[in-house]
């Protein structure tokens, strides 16, 4: 850029003034032109390393940013999760970030830059000729007021386009992620139309600002433009009467080149800082949300676990005005099993987000082995859980991938036999890779009970001394679930077990049963004084085996 202002104005000054109109300077003339062009060379070949530092910088810059959201995102509470859709957290993560991120680092490199050309070639030109200069900066003024105009209302226009491309984005995840229902209620001219309405409001918002673009940036061009007739005019009256020469002239046009390429950029620039405060906003409503508490920091669970579990009057809410949980009491002691029964909405999965601290109980007192949850780490907590879902979650990649997320470092003897605990060696055996073979997003390439079997495998494999079955049977046929509930059996031998079941195998040989009914506890005891009371258990399990 210095270069550029210095070394190329006063070259073409003296080519026009002392080389051209004299004959004799035929070598003198071409040494100039030489000159020039490398001088052109040297700052092309400084802007070529400029560029590849700026984007190495800029790639780290991104990466970092990125890398600090997702941390920032797996130390968010599952409460945060509960209101937000995937697809619009892929956005922030993946689009946000990089238009966040383009201000930071071409913004302010196009901005200094920018700032500093301006000025230096401001100072050559009123240098040159201060009144020709002054006619040259006279539209400046309406510059500044245009970018005003344009910037005044901009944020909303620029968070609409953010929010519809976001919108847009979680349809599209949930939409491929669910294609089988999708198909299977034969629902795709539905979910067109759905896509096509966000579609259309992105393309609107979209529109919107181009349309506020389409005026600004010809009307900024055109007030630039004003300065070069300006100049034209000021400075063809001043080589008319002499008081500047025709070098000084060409001279000046040069330097107008030099004065309003940044301008134009600066309105570039503009443009990038108002989508990237867009950007920045949705980013920072994440980086600035409220971690786990105490998801590291705590007392450690005291080793070795017994695992005595006590829920003494908890009460619980996911919603201020919808209770979930009302004082409810239940004991574990260690190495029981007990269940809980009840229909859907009672309560009975929440018992089990409680112990794991996925959500902070609001009264009551719940104790492992006589230590309070809420002064525990929950790392700790956690791991001495092993957790089945009712929902088997693989991820996609391999079955070694997805068992070792139990256990890092266990080795192939580990793996096979967790998997014929769990009776899911025999299918393994026969994918094509076996333990390398990939499986899927969440294990598309299995059936339910492989995959429920590969789910239970990874539980075995953590080998804890508290055991959570959230009704782990349940997508599984009676042959399988038999051959899993003799390995369950076997696994919850010594060690605390709560299981969640609606299917009265599951629960028989049960310690103790827990029957819920909207958020309490209603009846307790073994399975067939449970049965023989003929209260709220003895009609479900009459309804279970009617069906």
């Amino acid at each position: 850029m210095a270069i550029s202002v210095i070394i190329f104005p006063s070259i073409s000054q003296i080519i026009m003034d002392d080389i051209i109109p004299n004959p004799l300077k035929h070598d003198e003339f071409f040494f100039w032109i030489l000159l020039g062009l490398g001088g052109f060379f040297m700052k092309d070949a400084l802007n070529c390393g400029r560029i590849i530092l700026n984007n190495h910088f800029e790639q780290s810059v991104i990466f970092d940013i990125r890398s600090d959201l997702y941390q920032k995102i797996q130390r968010l509470p599952l409460r945060w999760f509960d209101t937000r859709r995937t697809g619009d957290i892929m956005t922030r993560v993946v689009e946000d970030v990089t238009a966040m991120e383009r201000v930071l680092i071409d913004g302010i490199e196009l901005g200094l830059v920018s700032i500093i050309q301006i000025t230096a070639v401001g100072l050559m030109m009123y240098l040159t000729n201060w009144e020709v200069a002054l006619w040259a900066t006279l539209p400046v003024p309406f510059l500044a007021f245009g970018a005003w105009l344009y910037t005044h209302d901009a944020r909303s226009r620029y968070k609409e386009q953010r929010e519809s491309s976001s919108d847009l984005n979680a349809l599209l995840h949930d939409n491929i992620a669910g294609i089988r229902q999708i198909k299977a209620y034969a629902a795709e001219k539905e979910e067109h139309e759905h896509f096509n309405k966000l579609s259309m409001r992105l393309r609107r918002a979209s529109l919107r600002l181009m349309k506020w673009w389409a005026f600004y940036s010809p009307g900024m061009s055109f007030l630039g433009m004003v300065g070069y007739i300006l100049v034209l005019g000021a400075g063809g009256m001043a080589v008319m009467d002499e008081e500047m020469t025709k070098g000084e002239l060409f001279k000046f046009f040069f330097l107008l080149s030099l004065f309003y390429e940044p301008v134009g950029k600066l309105h570039q620039l503009n443009q990038m800082a108002l989508s990237s405060r867009a950007a920045a906003d949705r980013v920072f409503e994440i980086l600035d949300a409220d971690d786990e508490p105490e998801a590291a920091s705590g007392k450690k669970l005291a080793q070795p676990v017994q695992g005595h579990v006590i829920f003494d009057q908890v009460s619980f809410a996911y919603d201020e005005d919808q209770p979930t949980l009302h004082q409810v009491s239940l004991e574990a002691k260690a190495g029981q099993t007990i269940a809980l029964a009840g229909t859907t909405g009672a309560g009975k999965s929440t018992i089990v987000n409680l112990l794991c601290r996925f959500y902070e109980y609001d009264q009551g007192s719940l104790s492992i082995d006589g230590q309070e949850l809420k002064a525990l780490s929950k790392n700790s907590l956690r791991d001495s859980i092993g957790y089945v879902t009712q929902e088997a979650f693989l991820f996609n990649g391999s079955v070694r991938e997805n068992l070792t997320l139990a256990k890092r470092d266990a080795s192939d003897d580990e793996l096979w036999k967790a998997l014929e605990a769990a009776r899911a060696h025999h299918f393994v055996k026969e994918l094509p890779e076996q333990l390398d073979t990939n499986i899927g997003e969440r294990g598309v390439k299995l059936s339910g009970g492989e995959k429920q079997r590969l789910s239970i495998a990874r539980a075995l494999l953590k080998d804890p001394p508290i055991l959570l079955l959230d009704e782990a049977t349940a997508s599984v046929d009676n042959q399988t679930e038999l051959l899993i509930q003799q390995a369950l059996d076997e696994l919850m031998q010594n060690r605390t077990s709560i299981v969640i079941a609606h299917r009265l195998s599951t629960i028989q040989n049960a310690d103790r049963i827990y029957v819920l009914e909207k958020g309490r506890v209603i009846e307790q005891g073994a399975y067939e004084e449970l049965l023989h009371q003929n209260g709220r258990f003895a009609e479900l399990a009459s309804k279970i085996e009617e069906s």
